[in-house]
């Protein structure tokens, strides 16, 4: 994803990895209009989750995402904790 703009895009991967400043970069990009619509992980751990919920930004996890491909069109229900791949 280098070069790439996650901006009001479905972000899609395993799990998180860093230190807790990754919560605030999370936060900096919604401040900043650059976040991404939704957050999807394999696993998700406290630092994207903290993110996501200081951010407002919705996310859901244990999802299957290998079925899930760049490109595709994603619905995230996080109130739920369901996604739908068209």
């Amino acid at each position: 994803l280098e070069g790439q703009s996650i901006s009001g895009k479905v972000l899609c991967f395993p799990r998180g990895k860093g230190s807790t400043v990754g919560s605030y970069v999370l936060y900096q990009l919604k401040k900043t209009g650059k976040a991404p619509a939704a957050i999807i992980n394999k696993e998700s751990e406290a630092v994207v989750a903290v993110g996501c919920i200081i951010s407002e930004i919705p996310a859901v996890d244990r999802i299957d995402i290998d079925r899930i491909e760049t490109g595709d069109a994603v619905e995230v229900d996080a109130d739920e904790g369901v996604i739908t791949v068209k």
